[in-house]
């Protein structure tokens, strides 16, 4: 019988801070067989070499917030082997999120639907589909990060929204590489204003028809882009629409060309 060969999917999970992108990536991780979450924020470089901006330090000025070569290192590892390597070390756990919960009868009918069809691509190709979930608030920046990922989606949420979420979290733990416990950082006053909305305007105007962040069309910077606006009038998503709509997608992939052009 010939081996069993591995094929990994990676699905890019962008959007502003507090857009919902990890809590969207924490219920695929649990609907889709065989996947595993690589955290952007994971990857963020050490904290004296970050720029000082304003007088605050700076966590999320695009071309220095993250240190790219890493992730996209990590990101190849994660291609090749279809797993998460032994040594890394995430914060995320140490962050809190708020639940949003999908409806039970979804999760279980995706998930039945993704195993089945897991589980026939095995029998009939004698492969097994691994999905590698990468979520980031810069994840569209770096170009060698965005060609490395299969499907990508982008979470867009009005800019008064993301300022409500953010400064009603203010505590984080950001990644210190080698430690387990993180450090914690807050907020200090008009952070949002100074730094958080800048640095997004910044990362995010090309991606958009005329650099409109809120309203603008996708241009061309990100090829295959899925923009899903949880908040756009007339059609508010709940996060029960919002997994839905990724899982069609993910399941579009996998049917029309997942198995040939996803690497192995």
């Amino acid at each position: 019988m010939a081996k069993l060969q591995t094929k990994v999917i990676l699905v890019g999970l962008g959007g502003a801070t507090c857009s919902g992108k990890t809590t969207l990536a924490k219920h695929l991780k649990n609907i889709l067989p065989s996947s595993v979450i690589v955290h952007q924020d994971d990857f963020a470089p050490p904290e004296e070499i970050l720029p000082i901006n304003n007088g605050y330090q700076d966590w999320d000025a695009p071309d220095r917030a993250i240190d790219y070569p890493r992730l996209s290192k990590f990101m190849k590892q994660v291609k090749d082997t279809g797993s998460i390597p032994i040594d890394h070390i995430s914060h995320d756990h140490l962050n809190k999120q708020t639940d949003l919960p999908i409806e039970p009868e979804c999760h279980r009918r995706l998930t039945e639907r993704f195993r089945a069809m897991q589980d026939q691509i095995k029998e009939r190709d004698n492969v097994n589909i691994v999905w590698g979930l990468i979520d980031g608030f810069l994840l569209y920046w770096n170009q060698e990060v965005i060609d490395q990922l299969d499907v990508r989606f982008l979470l867009r949420v009005p800019l008064k929204t993301l300022e409500s979420r953010r400064k009603a979290r203010q505590v984080y733990i950001t990644a210190t590489q080698f430690n387990l416990e993180g450090d914690t950082w807050v907020d200090p006053p008009d952070y949002w204003e100074k730094i958080v909305l800048p640095a997004y305007l910044d990362a995010h105007h090309e991606i958009f028809e005329g650099g409109d962040v809120e309203k603008g069309g996708l241009t061309r910077k990100v090829k295959g882009l899925v923009l899903i606006e949880p908040e756009k009038e007339g059609q508010a998503m709940s996060m029960t629409d919002i997994v839905e709509r990724c899982c069609e997608e993910l399941h579009q992939f996998v049917s029309t060309e997942g198995s040939s052009k996803c690497g192995s």
